[in-house]
C-alpha cells in the first residue's frame, strides 16, 4: 500500500521553480530554517532583468555562496586535540619515514599547521565529486546516532534505525555546502605549502567549475599551472546530452614563479638528444654546394629509417637557419606562427 502524502504542496518553492524556468540567472541559494540551503530568488537581479534601465546598486566581481564566511571562520577555529602515536599498528616504527594518519581531515590539517608550516612540497587530494552519493561531509563530527542519520537524510522511522533511503535534496542538489567543504580545507592547505609547493585536486564536471573558481581566490590566478584532463573511457549510455567522460586535476602552485624556478616539470623526450645531434651535423655540412635545403632532405630521409620515434618527435622534421629543429605549422593560426621551435619535451 502506497503511502498517504501527509503534507501539502509547497507553493514558494514551485513558484521559485517557474522563475528559474524563466530567469536561470536569478536561481540563488540560502539557508532555510532548518540550517539547510534552498532556492531562493535574487530579487535585485531579478528586478534588473525586468527592467529597461540600469538599477542602482553596487556590482562587484566576487564568487560567493551561503556559509563562505562561516567557512573561514571554521578554518581560523582552533581545536584542543594533538595526534597519537600507534607503534602497535606500525611497520617499521622506528625506521620507516612514511607518516599515515587516520582522522578527520580537517582536523588533521590543523594540527599540522605547527609542525609543517610552509613545509611541505606536494599535496594530493582527491575530495568527494558532489555526485549526489558521495557528499557526506559535516565538520560537526560529534552527534548522536539518530542525529548523524537525519543529517545524512534518512528516514527515522524508530528506535532501531530504518534507513530506507538516502535523500539527495541536500547533497548533490545544492553546491554550497561543497564549497564550504573545500574552501576551509584548501585555506589549510596552502598554509603548509612551502613557497614552490603545489597543490593537485581530483575532481569532475560536477564541480570543476566551483574549484577553479575557489582555487583562484584561495591560491591566486597567477598561481595557476593548469588542468591535467583524465579520459575515463567509460562514457554513460544513458546520458542525457554528450556524456560526461573526463575527470580533471587541477594544478596549483603556492608561487608560480618559484615554483617554475625550482621545479623541473618538463624532461626532454627520449630520442631528443639524438635528433638534435644529427641536426647540427647536417647544418655544418652546409656549404656553397650543400644547402639548408638539402640537409632538410637528408634529415627527412635520416627520420624515416629510425623506428622508434613518437609521433611528437616526427613532428619536428624541419632545420632552420640556425641549425635549430622546429615542427612547422599552418599559417591559418590566429597567432600567425610560422614554425614552432623544438624543444621536445613531455
Amino acid at each position: 500500500m502506497d503511502k498517504m502524502r501527509m503534507e501539502s504542496v509547497n507553493i514558494i518553492a514551485e513558484n521559485i521553480d517557474k522563475i528559474g524556468a524563466l530567469f536561470p540567472n536569478c536561481i540563488t541559494e540560502t539557508l532555510g530554517e532548518n540550517g539547510h540551503p534552498k532556492k531562493a530568488i535574487n530579487f535585485e537581479l531579478l528586478h534588473q532583468m525586468l527592467s529597461e534601465d540600469v538599477v542602482e546598486g553596487d556590482e562587484v566581481y566576487e564568487f560567493t555562496w551561503v556559509g563562505k564566511k562561516e567557512a573561514i571562520v571554521e578554518a581560523n577555529k582552533s581545536i584542543n586535540k594533538t595526534l597519537r602515536p600507534c607503534p602497535e599498528e606500525s611497520v617499521d616504527w622506528d625506521k620507516t619515514e612514511n607518516l599515515y594518519i587516520e582522522g578527520d581531515n580537517l582536523e588533521v590539517l590543523k594540527l599540522l599547521q605547527k609542525s609543517y608550516f610552509k613545509a611541505i612540497k606536494l599535496i594530493y587530494i582527491d575530495p568527494p565529486y558532489n555526485t549526489g552519493h558521495d557528499f557526506t561531509y559535516s565538520d560537526s563530527f560529534i552527534a548522536k546516532h539518530t542525529e548523524y542519520a537525519n543529517a545524512r537524510g534518512y528516514f527515522n522511522g524508530n528506535e532501531e534505525m530504518n534507513f530506507v533511503q538516502e535523500n539527495r535534496f541536500h547533497s548533490g542538489k545544492y553546491h554550497s555546502n561543497w564549497c564550504s567543504m573545500i574552501y576551509s580545507r584548501l585555506l589549510l592547505s596552502r598554509n603548509l605549502l612551502k613557497e614552490d609547493g603545489v597543490i593537485l585536486i581530483n575532481i569532475d564536471e560536477h564541480e570543476v567549475t566551483n574549484l577553479q573558481n575557489i582555487c583562484a581566490e584561495v591560491f591566486g590566478e597567477k598561481n595557476n599551472l593548469g588542468t591535467i584532463v583524465w579520459d575515463k573511457r567509460n562514457p554513460k549510455g544513458d546520458a542525457k546530452g554528450i556524456s560526461s567522460q573526463h575527470e580533471y586535476i587541477l594544478a596549483y602552485a603556492k608561487n608560480k614563479v618559484a615554483f617554475m624556478r625550482h621545479c623541473k616539470i618538463q624532461r626532454p623526450k627520449k630520442n631528443a638528444a639524438a635528433m638534435i645531434k644529427k641536426a647540427k651535423q647536417l647544418f655544418h655540412k652546409i656549404n656553397i654546394s650543400y644547402t639548408l635545403e638539402d640537409a632538410n632532405k637528408e634529415f627527412l630521409l635520416w627520420l624515416s629509417k629510425q623506428t622508434d620515434l613518437s609521433g611528437g618527435e616526427r613532428a619536428y622534421y624541419r632545420i632552420d637557419q640556425h641549425g635549430d629543429l622546429y615542427q612547422a605549422v599552418s599559417m591559418s593560426w590566429p597567432n600567425k606562427k610560422k614554425r614552432q621551435q623544438i624543444i621536445l619535451f613531455h
